[in-house]
């Protein structure tokens, strides 16, 4: 398999974005990037580069339906017919669906009031989503795809692998790859995978306010972390920065910092009583600003969520208390996977 990461730059979001080229039979692109015209510039530069045109493009795979991911994926099909696939979850976001975006936008407000964002805030954060909302593109059609389904693309076919947790429909590629293949040869075969946000190299993926629709976010992502873990990739292409060398090492890293993350929230209730997953957040984050404002509560809600469903805390309207003081916090997330 034949791979060629192109960085795109990325002032909208956290970090630069990645789109992966897999030149052959099946030209394809995993990822695109928010629709902005310097990001389309890059994209542009890095296919040519490669000597490939926008019009080559037979298919598009996009990890989830993030902005950052998918924003250029219309246009890009609208000019080469390419096909684009995305999981089934994720299809109705970013083909555009009415009914799919007013259904998100309703469930924002209903979990901001939940989570006792205040209004100044929250009113910063319209004007930071709409930001979001700009780079989102036109519409696609999409193909929908499944856990296990395969895709052919470039001179090989990828593997579908569902890793719910950041995204509802987060995926990843996964593919075996040849000893000495492509521009930057290996010595050895080895299993890889184009992971999204699934797991990334230099920080956590948001789990909780990334994709509100999701229940028990945190749970889900913990079992992906641990399917991630007992695939035991040799090497992963995240949505954002550098390639991953060790994806199962990273991923216990992350499973690691929630387990922590979850200690603290109890600590949080433990000294400062009953609390909104807002005022949890002040606590573990201190003032938070722009798409903070969304992914700190949210973080917050996805360890409170977690410790309600093990009957850590109780729930009364938007507070939580600590039922139990003094939880065996490792045994909140159990190993099943490997």
């Amino acid at each position: 398999m034949d791979v060629t990461r192109i960085s795109l730059g990325n002032t909208v979001f956290e970090g630069e974005n990645n789109a992966y080229l897999l030149d052959g039979d099946v030209t394809t692109l995993v990822d695109v990037g928010a629709s902005t015209a310097n990001v389309r510039a890059d994209l542009l530069d890095g296919l040519s580069a490669a000597d490939v045109s926008v019009s080559d493009l037979d298919r598009i795979l996009l990890t989830h339906w993030h902005s950052d991911h998918t924003g250029l994926a219309g246009e890009l099909q609208a000019e080469s017919g390419a096909t684009v696939f995305a999981h089934e979850a994720d299809l109705p976001l970013i083909a555009g669906d009415d009914d799919a975006l007013a259904e998100l936008r309703a469930l924002r407000e209903e979990r901001f009031t939940q989570w006792g964002i205040p209004k100044g805030k929250r009113e910063e954060l319209v004007a930071v989503q709409s930001a979001f909302e700009d780079v989102a593109g036109d519409p696609a059609d999409i193909e929908p795809l499944t856990d296990g389904d395969q895709v052919a693309a470039g001179d090989g076919e990828l593997t579908v692998f569902h890793l719910p947790g950041h995204a509802a429909g987060q995926i990843a590629f996964t593919f075996d790859r040849d000893a000495d293949d492509g521009p930057d040869p290996v010595s050895e075969p080895r299993s890889e995978a184009f992971v999204g946000d699934a797991i990334l190299p230099q920080y956590t993926p948001n789990v909780g306010g990334a994709d509100l629709r999701l229940d028990r976010p945190l749970e889900h992502y913990i079992d992906s972390l641990d399917r991630l873990i007992a695939r035991d990739f040799d090497y992963a292409w995240p949505g954002h920065r550098e390639p991953i060398e060790d994806p199962s090492g990273r991923a216990r890293v992350i499973r690691e910092h929630h387990l922590e993350r979850t200690s603290r929230v109890v600590e949080t209730l433990r000294e400062h009583g009953p609390a909104d997953a807002w005022t949890v957040s002040a606590h573990l984050f201190g003032e938070l600003e722009d798409i903070h404002i969304l992914h700190g509560p949210g973080e917050a809600f996805a360890h409170l969520d977690h410790l309600e469903h093990a009957g850590v805390v109780e729930r009364d309207g938007s507070e939580y208390r600590l039922v139990e003081t003094d939880p065996d916090v490792p045994a909140l997330f159990p190993n099943t996977k490997y």
